[in-house]
């Protein structure tokens, strides 16, 4: 069966908003839903008007922060991102 079927709507909503964040790898949305990329576009497609769709394709194809193989480093998240604990932010 397609893992897609399977999503909430909250979870598609989130899935679509990695998708759209630069910096969040297809291998991150994999880890934590596990769709793999070809999913993920399928659902984008199903999911989002046409012409968003191919101006989201067109800013994700061949970006490297979007596919960790071409990362520099195996983290999902940006260096300079504060950490988050109990809901609160923790000072630095």
């Amino acid at each position: 069966m397609n893992p897609a079927a399977q999503l909430s709507i909250e979870e598609i909503d989130r899935i679509i908003e990695m998708a759209w964040e630069d910096r969040t790898p297809f291998d991150a949305i994999e880890a934590q839903f596990g769709l793999p990329e070809k999913e993920v576009i399928k659902l984008m497609r199903r999911e989002m008007k046409a012409s968003s769709f191919r101006m989201w394709r067109e800013r994700v194809q061949g970006r490297s922060t979007k596919h960790a193989a071409k990362q520099i480093s195996d983290v999902f998240k940006c260096s300079l991102q504060k950490h988050i604990t109990l809901n609160k932010i923790s000072k630095r």
